[in-house]
């Protein structure tokens, strides 16, 4: 059973940025495909970025160029590093693992202020 715990949320000015982390435990992490999703008030979670297990990355086309992915195996994170936030940016941010299955944390609350 993988475990997901989410952190680094906050409330930020827009402009800002934080840096979300997600610590891991349970199964071979580096056999995972690792994603950050976010849901905001009344709309649909939708993905934010992706890294599999081969390093590759994409991106949702609205945080392009401002939201950057990244993995530690050995340490079993994965990290998304916000920069130039907005206040659309506004979100709970949710760390997903997908190996045959998915898992989830529980998500940590970011807030834009303008």
């Amino acid at each position: 059973q993988v475990r997901l715990v989410e952190s680094g949320g906050g409330l930020v000015q827009a402009g800002g940025s934080l840096r979300l982390s997600c610590a891991a435990s349970g199964g071979i992490f580096s056999s995972y495909n690792m994603a950050w999703y976010r849901q905001a008030p009344g709309k649909q979670r939708e993905l934010v970025a992706a890294i599999r297990s081969g390093g590759s990355t994409n991106y949702a086309d609205s945080v392009k160029g401002r939201f950057t992915i990244s993995r530690d195996n050995a340490k079993k994170m994965v990290f998304l590093q916000m920069n130039s936030l907005i206040p659309e940016d506004t979100a709970v941010y949710y760390c997903n693992g997908f190996l045959r299955e998915d898992y989830w944390g529980k998500g940590t609350l970011v807030t834009v202020s303008s």
